[in-house]
C-alpha cells in the first residue's frame, strides 16, 4: 500500500478537466486535455504551431512549435484554429509540458495560463470596476459554448465575467458579435496572423469605427487605411444592404448565411447568423489583408472561400462554374 503521504498528495492534486463543456474553480485544464461544446462542434485545449526547417548548404535549421490555449472546429479533420489567448505570449515546448502548464480560474476569479507557477495569460477582469462587486471565486466557471465562445460566468451575477467573443483574434464566427459597445467602449477589433504558422498579432486589422464613419480595414505597421465601408446612416453603399445581395449571389450562401445590423444606446455592431446548424463557417482576416467567408465542404473536405474583399488583393476568392472562376466580392 502507498505511503499515507503520497495517498493524500494525490487527494490534493487540482483534479484535470476533459472533455466536458465546463472548467470549474479548483480543476486544471492541462496540455492533452479539452474542453468540448455540448453539440461537440468545438473544442478547446493547447495546440502546437509554428514548427519550421530552414536548410541551405550552410546550415539546417529546425525550430520547435511553440504551445498556444485556443479553440478549434472539433470534428473538422482539417485542423483550423478559431481564436488564441496567448496569442503574443507563446509557450515553448517542453519535455514535461503538461506537468508544469495548465488552464485553470485563479484565486481572484480570472482565468489564466500558468507555466511553472507564472501567469503568462489572463482574462483581467479584475481590472474592470463594472463586475468587479459581481465575481465569487467560489462559484465561478468557464463553459465553452455551442457557439464557439468561451465564457466565464458565476452564478452570483447574471452576466457574462468575460467571454472570447469579446476579444476575437482573426476570426469571427456566425452569433459573434463585430462592432463596439458604448457604455464599456470595448470594441472586438480583428487581428490577422503574422503567418500561416504564426498566429501572433500580424499586419492587418478591421473594426467598426465609434465615430460613426463606418467599417475600416487597415495595414497597422505602417498604418495605413485601405478599405473602408460605408456606415448604415450612409445616405450611399450602405454596407448591410451590399452584403445581403452579394450573399444571395452565391450558391452556397442564399438562405444560408443572414447578416444583420444593431444599433442601440449601449452597442453598435454587425453579426451573421447560419440557418442550417450543422453547416460550418467563419469570417477571417487573413495574413494578406483579404476578409474571406470560409464554407465546409462536406463532399470536397476542404474549406472554400466564397466570399473575399477586397479583390484588389493578390488573393482572390473563387467559385468553380462550368469551367471558369467566378468572384464575389462586397
Amino acid at each position: 500500500m502507498a505511503p499515507f503521504y503520497i495517498l493524500l498528495g494525490l487527494l490534493l492534486l487540482p483534479c484535470s478537466s476533459s472533455a466536458n463543456d465546463t472548467l470549474a474553480v479548483g480543476q486544471v485544464l492541462a496540455v492533452g486535455d479539452k474542453l468540448v461544446s455540448s453539440n461537440r462542434k468545438f473544442a478547446l485545449g493547447f495546440f502546437q504551431s509554428g514548427a519550421s526547417t530552414i536548410t541551405s548548404k550552410f546550415t539546417n535549421t529546425t525550430s520547435t512549435a511553440n504551445w498556444y490555449l485556443g479553440i478549434w472546429f472539433n470534428q473538422i479533420p482539417v485542423f483550423t484554429s478559431v481564436w488564441v489567448a496567448n496569442r503574443d505570449a507563446p509557450i515553448a515546448d517542453n519535455p514535461k509540458l503538461n506537468l508544469t502548464t495548465h488552464l485553470k480560474i485563479s484565486s481572484d476569479g480570472n482565468l489564466v495560463i500558468v507555466r511553472d507557477e507564472v501567469v503568462i495569460w489572463s482574462t483581467h477582469i479584475t481590472n474592470n470596476s463594472r463586475i468587479r462587486p459581481s465575481i465569487n471565486t467560489t462559484t465561478t466557471s468557464v463553459v465553452l459554448m455551442n457557439t464557439g465562445s468561451l465564457v466565464l460566468t458565476s452564478s452570483s451575477s447574471d452576466q457574462a465575467l468575460w467571454e472570447s467573443f469579446d476579444y476575437p483574434t482573426d476570426v469571427v464566427l456566425p452569433s459573434a458579435k463585430f462592432g463596439w459597445n458604448k457604455v464599456t467602449r470595448l470594441n472586438r477589433r480583428v487581428i490577422s496572423k503574422k503567418s500561416t504558422v504564426d498566429p501572433g498579432l500580424g499586419y492587418y486589422s478591421i473594426e467598426l469605427q465609434t465615430n460613426g464613419n463606418g467599417i475600416m480595414l487597415k495595414r497597422r505597421k505602417p498604418s495605413l487605411v485601405y478599405r473602408t465601408y460605408a456606415s448604415e446612416t450612409s445616405s450611399i453603399l450602405k454596407f448591410l444592404p451590399r452584403v445581403k445581395k452579394v450573399l444571395e449571389l452565391v450558391p452556397q450562401t442564399k438562405g444560408v448565411v443572414i447578416p444583420d445590423y444593431v444599433s442601440n444606446k449601449e452597442e453598435e455592431y454587425y453579426v451573421y447568423t447560419s440557418a442550417n446548424e450543422s453547416s460550418s463557417s467563419f469570417l477571417l482576416l487573413d495574413i494578406s489583408g483579404q476578409i474571406k467567408l470560409n464554407i465546409w465542404s462536406q463532399a470536397q473536405g476542404t474549406w472554400q472561400a466564397v466570399l473575399a474583399d477586397p479583390i484588389e488583393m493578390v488573393w482572390f476568392a473563387s467559385i468553380r462554374k462550368s469551367g471558369h472562376y467566378w468572384y464575389y466580392s462586397i
